[in-house]
């Protein structure tokens, strides 16, 4: 990838080309979309999310094991509590960043730190910015409810940021709705160290994420999204209620949205969701997506949407439209 120009001393200071993380989304971050990332002179990461494991991780690390560049790893607080070794194992890969998010219990932050490894995790209010900060976490990745998956959601990107980067001192990530070079200049322009890309990053040729699951974002609108437990708790999930996620609106969620409480006693509801989700059927099973979805519209590698962002944010920070 040529040389676009865009950097901010966080970047520079961990040698990267680009302030650009790739989100580590489970089902979707594998191997090879972090690979790509890091390629591209971003930071990728391998997302472990509700059905990581160590063989999962083991599997994905495989495709990163030559890939030039620098290589995190993100996982699920409770998904790494109940998976025994794999946190060990994300240690004993030596991430260039290992991100823990979801979860109140920040100690993990001191094994990292104890073997030389840079950590972030993801806060959604000032009071979770000040308590990783004060945990002695590296960097914090601010997520706005515009973000696609689970999080907190409490506030929009901007406000989010603006607050954060007021409350605390250290770098800064900002995560949430971003799927433009427009986004990323006022992200950086606001004061972010870098941007946290997910759903913009979801489709590319490297990703995991499904046939179908790719043609439901591709065809979806900007409106096209809910914030709702619905898939956790006909999955069965023990996600935190704190945490719900923003997935593209489909057949399930116009059904029980509204009635989730419904749905936890219905078991012929819960087998119609994992034969479609077996099945990769998006009308019925859940495809995570944030408020930028709407600017995902073809299949692309990722080098050329990172290219095509990147370039364009900094001709936007050079000479801004009056």
């Amino acid at each position: 990838m040529a040389e676009t120009g865009l950097s901010t001393a966080w970047s520079r200071a961990l040698g990267l080309r680009l302030p650009v993380v790739n989100a580590p989304m489970g089902g979707v971050a594998g191997g090879r979309l972090a690979a790509a990332v890091a390629a591209a002179g971003g930071l990728g990461m391998i997302g472990m999310g509700s059905a990581g494991s160590v063989e999962a991780l083991e599997r994905e690390l495989a495709h990163v094991a030559d890939a030039p560049g620098h290589i995190g790893i993100g996982l699920v607080d409770w998904v790494a509590a109940a998976r025994p070794g794999l946190f060990e194992l994300a240690l004993a890969a030596a991430p260039a960043l290992l991100s823990v998010s979801f979860g109140t219990d920040l100690s993990w932050s001191e094994r990292a730190r104890a073997a030389g490894i840079r950590t972030a995790t993801q806060v959604y209010t000032v009071d979770d910015a000040r308590r990783a900060h004060d945990a002695g976490i590296d960097v914090l990745v601010a997520r706005g409810l515009e973000g696609g998956g689970h999080g907190a959601p409490e506030l929009g990107t901007l406000p989010l940021l603006e607050a954060i980067l007021d409350a605390v001192q250290g770098p800064v990530l900002a995560a949430g709705g971003i799927g433009s070079a427009r986004g990323v200049a006022a992200m950086l322009a606001a004061g972010a160290s870098g941007v946290w890309l997910g759903t913009a990053l979801a489709a590319c040729e490297e990703s995991l994420l499904s046939p179908g699951g790719r043609r439901a974002l591709l065809a979806a609108e900007d409106t096209g999204t809910i914030v709702t437990r619905t898939f956790d708790v006909g999955m069965e999930l023990p996600w935190p209620q704190r945490f719900p996620a923003r997935v593209l609106r489909n057949d399930f969620t116009a059904r029980w949205h509204d009635r989730v409480g419904d749905l936890a006693g219905d078991p012929g509801a819960r087998a119609e969701l994992a034969a479609a989700t077996a099945a990769d059927d998006p009308r019925v099973a859940p495809v995570d997506a944030g408020q930028g979805v709407g600017l995902v519209t073809a299949v692309r590698p990722v080098a050329e949407v990172l290219a095509e962002m990147c370039s364009g944010a900094v001709r936007l920070l050079d000479h801004p439209s009056r």
